[in-house]
């Protein structure tokens, strides 16, 4: 099944999925451990369509936290998890969330889409964890599973994006091949949690990959550099009007 998953993930249009290890400290016996390595369960990977590379596959530690006491593994130096390419933390009270948000040392704050929440999303946290590039997680899997619960992903993402400017990204925590969907499709869900088409795009494109290098910065001393291909100047030329490239060209 998970070979199987891969391949659907590369044939949708996805170039990078990432591993999920979920630990909820309400569990007793909960470790983190290291990581498992994506070459011991995918020998052979397929090549992201269009390109002449492999599809990406990274490893993500997801903490369920609902007492203060948790967040302090977080911050914590554990080598296990500077192994994890994404951290993410899963606040399940108005403090918790607030402390996600402010002090702890993540890359993703997820949103509990699937009841009422027992809090309203405040400007101030939501604006420092924008300012530290922290993005929001919201799962879109409620949304096309359950009317009950697609009411109360679509209210609390609208609440959520009346804040957040639009730093939010969709993601699906993959049970079965059949729930995947498209990124095009995801996208057109966004639209209907309050995200402008732009927006939409961005939360299944741009800002996956801004959570991604803000992950690899947590391993180094003090950033990393992303680098994008200028506009040639004969593209730059072709969209310039018959006039204006006449003065140009004298």
């Amino acid at each position: 099944q998970s070979s199987l998953t891969m391949c659907l993930l590369f044939l949708v249009g996805y170039s990078a999925v990432a591993l999920n290890h979920v630990i909820d400290f309400k569990e007793k016996k909960q470790e983190i451990v290291k990581p498992i390595s994506p070459s011991e369960l995918f020998p052979s990977l397929p090549i992201v369509q269009g390109t002449s590379k492999r599809l990406k596959v990274l490893t993500r530690l997801t903490l369920v936290v609902s007492d203060p006491s948790h967040c302090n593994l977080l911050r914590s130096t554990s080598t296990n998890i500077r192994l994890y390419d994404i951290i993410a933390v899963f606040p399940k009270t108005e403090k918790l969330f607030h402390i996600a948000c402010t002090t702890l040392d993540v890359d993703l704050v997820c949103i509990n889409v699937t009841e009422k929440l027992p809090f309203y999303f405040r400007r101030p946290p939501v604006n420092m964890a924008i300012d530290r590039g922290i993005y929001f997680e919201l799962l879109y899997t409620p949304a096309i599973k359950d009317s009950t619960m697609r009411r109360y992903t679509i209210s609390n993402a609208i609440s959520l994006m009346q804040i957040c400017k639009g730093k939010v990204g969709e993601s699906k925590l993959i049970n079965s091949p059949l729930e995947l969907r498209g990124p095009y499709d995801v996208a057109n869900l966004g639209l209907l949690f309050g995200l402008s088409e732009s927006e939409a795009k961005a939360a299944v494109s741009t800002n996956c990959r801004a959570t991604i290098l803000h992950g690899e910065t947590r391993k180094s001393a003090c950033g990393v550099v992303y680098t994008m291909k200028k506009l040639r100047k004969v593209e730059e030329e072709e969209t310039l009007p018959a006039c204006k490239k006449a003065k140009t060209q004298a």
